[in-house]
């Protein structure tokens, strides 16, 4: 068979004999081409009946998987039109972790820090004197509305162009200090399954944060593939200006706080949810709002429980404290994620 392949494969126009040891070659490559083919069509077919590997078989995957498959399936009693199925996150905490601190707030304690020395009153005025000195229980005394004056405060007068590549800037510099891992590195894995779970069902997300709109739609396209208008939040107030013939929005120094996750999420979509995914205290009136609603819901609070692989606080801690919710959740019936229990894995493995 080589030599009658041999004499009739053309080359340079003439028939000429081939090599044996080419064809090999080239039939081995052909193989190693449909293998690693066959491979990748296999772990894709894997992936798609097992889109929620890193939770494991228990009362939380089968109460998500559940609802899914009831509010989707046509002509159910649960089902959902496409257009109504509405799901919102909390980030901090929920989709990444918050402490030491989190992404949003790493990155305006190195920007108030960058900026300190053009800054000097910031050394005994609050909250910028806490960042500058690190005390994280006094910032997170501040709340909210500390973290919104540092953001405001080291912005103010910037292009929303120029904040948008700033905060890209940061993003492969950003690392959170006690796992050493970049920010983009710490996004939890078996969250980010449940995301691309809900995308593959027709589910429209939305992440809610307190904190600044305009840092979360940057962070949120880049961590979790969430377009600019899927996010909801504090938004700077912006100023129409020309500068060298070129029409910018300018950050004015000042913020439109969101008063509370609920109201926030109507005024944006006027629409209910239909789940709603939290880890503290902070995000229970989301939770009891999306819970409220008719039909068949979803509510479901993280509880962080693996402190070898991440940190274990609840009733107690500073950032993310979960007292109120845990109490609310075993009376209303909302889902448990215990970390430890309902995870196989926390993050992905590659670190930089």
């Amino acid at each position: 068979m080589r030599r009658f392949l041999a004499h009739t494969l053309p080359l340079g126009g003439a028939h000429r004999p081939r090599p044996a040891g080419g064809l090999s070659r080239a039939l081995w490559i052909i193989l190693a081409v449909l293998v690693c083919c066959a491979t990748v069509n296999t772990q894709a077919r894997s992936q798609a009946a097992n889109p929620l590997r890193g939770w494991n078989s228990g009362p939380t995957r089968t109460a998500i998987v559940q609802f899914v498959t009831e509010v989707t399936t046509e002509g159910g009693p649960s089902y959902v039109p496409p257009a109504e199925r509405i799901a919102v996150f909390s980030n901090d905490g929920t989709l990444v972790p918050e402490l030491p601190m989190s992404p949003q707030l790493a990155f305006a304690l190195d920007r108030v820090k960058a900026l300190a020395p053009k800054h000097p009153q910031w050394r005994t005025k609050e909250p910028f004197r806490s960042a500058l000195d690190r005390n994280m229980k006094s910032l997170a005394a501040h709340g909210t509305r500390g973290l919104l004056e540092l953001m405001m405060a080291a912005h103010s007068g910037m292009s929303t162009g120029d904040f948008e590549r700033t905060v890209l800037d940061w993003l492969p510099r950003g690392r959170n200090p006690r796992l050493n891992r970049l920010y983009s590195q710490c996004v939890y894995q078996p969250m980010q399954e449940l995301l691309g779970y809900l995308r593959a069902n027709n589910f429209t997300i939305y992440v809610v944060s307190g904190g600044d709109a305009e840092f979360m739609r940057v962070w949120a396209g880049q961590a979790y593939g969430i377009p600019p208008g899927q996010v909801i939040g504090s938004t700077a107030r912006t100023k129409f200006e020309m500068r060298k013939g070129e029409p910018l929005l300018i950050r004015r120094g000042e913020a439109d706080l969101m008063e509370g996750k609920a109201a926030g999420i109507y005024r944006f979509i006027g629409h209910r949810p239909i789940a709603a995914f939290g880890n503290s205290d902070a995000d229970m009136e989301m939770m009891e709002w999306t819970g409220a609603g008719e039909g068949r819901r979803l509510v479901l609070l993280l509880h962080h429980t693996d402190s070898g692989h991440e940190f274990a606080y609840d009733r107690k801690a500073d950032f993310g404290r979960l007292d109120k919710g845990l109490d609310a959740a075993k009376k209303k019936g909302w889902v448990i994620a215990d970390m430890t229990k309902d995870w196989n894995q926390v993050f992905t493995k590659t670190v930089k």
